[in-house]
This record gives C-alpha cells, structure tokens and sequence, in this order.
C-alpha cells in the first residue's frame, strides 16, 4: 500500500489484540514495526510471525509505557535506522474493575492513569519532535466511545479515554502549522482480552461482556487506523467513533437472550 510501504511504525501494546490487528495490516501493507509490550515474549511471537508471512522487518521492544525514563531511554537508545518513527500509534491501554468511583481502588485508578495518560504521552513526548524536525509524521491514538460519555461503574476508565481525546485535539491544534496529522479512534466494544483484564482474569464475567452482540474485530480498528494512515498526506482523519451494529454508545446496546 503507497501510503505505509517503507515507512516506520511505532505501535505500543502490540502483542495482543487491536496492537497485534495493527501490526499485522501495517507489515502486510509494507511497513517497518517497532513493537512495544511488556511481555517480549508475545512480542518476539508476533514478530516471527510477521516475518514469516509478510517478509516484515519488525524491531521488538520490551517496555511499559507508564515508566517514563523507560520510554525515553529506549526510545533514544535505538539502533539508527530505526529512531525516524513515522507513525505513532498510541494503543496500549486497559481498564481495571468495575466498581463505583466511591469504592473504587486506589492502585486500579493509578495503573489505568499511568498507562492510558501519561504513557500516551510519554511517547508523543519522545517521539513527536523527530517528526517535527524530519517534517512529517504521523500519530494515531487508540481511544474509546468511552471517553464521549460515562458509564457507570467506569468513571475513571472513561476519564483516561476522555483525556485521550483531549490530547489528540490539543495535539492537532499544537502541530497545526507542521506536517502532522493527528487521528483518534474511538471504538466500542471490540473482543480482546480487555475484559479478561479488567476483571483480573475472571473468564466468566469476561465472557458475559460479549455475550448476545456480535461485537467488533481487532482488524475493524486497524483497518480503520490503515485508512487513517494511506489517506493522501493533505488528509487528515481527524476521528472516528465506531460501534457493533447493536451498540449505540459506550453505554447503550441490545443483546439477544
């Protein structure tokens, strides 16, 4: 695909899920993959497998993006053909519980705080004045319909995502006089592990999530970031909310019984 063949993407959380979605479109559209997770290795698996299918090349990067000095020593310590970061794709992210905000737990809150927020920012940080001073560059920021609207026993899940959609229009409006496009996904319910996670790997209550809707794919959102990418670079897809045909808003949906 003209639009990504060559250029490198950075994608965060990318052993899994939407991250791994992305990482598979990008590599059979003809991109460079840095590859960022905690679990390297997921991440070593991802990258076999993309270099195997797609004749990729994929650098692999263990990092939790909620360290900040983490972030940027790895991000500066690059080997040289690898810091000219064209694209950013700001996923990882979770959600922990579901309780009410007033008996909510204190670590919950800070993990989502730290990853959703600051590690968001801690690679646009990093990575974004590289693209300034190159003249261009790309950054896609997974959000949520929850950051749109609350929902309750989320608050702060939707609060993380709400400031996601801040900081991606703060961003536009900060590099609007550079070759920077800034894009903000904002899907509803996608199957992933996202709810094995947030209920700390209770299967049962995860399951229940997603029974009775035919929720959405990992490759709906990357496909949707591979479009937000391959659009002629005078385009920019500033966001997109997607849903499940049956999901109206982070909080309204129909299941079938």
């Amino acid at each position: 695909m003209a639009g990504i063949d060559g250029k490198t993407v950075f994608i965060s959380g990318a052993s899994s899920g939407i991250g791994r979605a992305c990482a598979e479109l990008f590599a059979a559209g003809g991109a460079r993959l840095i590859i960022s997770s905690r679990s390297i290795a997921g991440l070593k698996k991802v990258a076999e497998e993309l270099s195997r299918k797609h004749g990729a090349e994929v650098h692999s990067l263990e990092l939790d993006i909620s360290d900040r000095r983490a972030v940027q020593d790895s991000i500066r310590s690059l080997p040289d053909e690898w810091k000219a970061v064209d694209i950013l794709i700001n996923n990882a992210g979770l959600a922990l519980g579901m309780d009410k905000l007033q008996e909510g737990e204190f670590d919950d809150w800070e993990t989502m705080i730290d990853t959703n927020v600051k590690g968001l920012l801690y690679l646009t940080r990093t990575i974004v004045p590289g693209m300034i001073e190159r003249g261009g560059g790309q950054v896609i920021n997974i959000g949520s319909t929850a950051g749109i609207a609350a929902y309750p026993r989320g608050a702060v899940y939707c609060a993380t995502k709400a400031a996601v959609k801040i900081l991606s229009d703060g961003l536009r409006m900060d590099t609007v006089d550079q070759p920077i496009r800034v894009s903000n996904i904002q899907p509803g319910m996608v199957e992933t592990n996202f709810s094995n996670v947030r209920f700390k790997g209770d299967e049962q209550k995860a399951a229940s999530v997603y029974r009775g809707i035919e929720a959405l794919r990992p490759e709906d959102i990357a496909d949707i970031a591979l479009y937000a990418a391959s659009v002629p670079e005078h385009v920019q897809i500033c966001e997109v909310t997607v849903t499940p045909t049956n999901q109206a808003t982070g909080g309204v949906m129909y299941k079938r019984s």
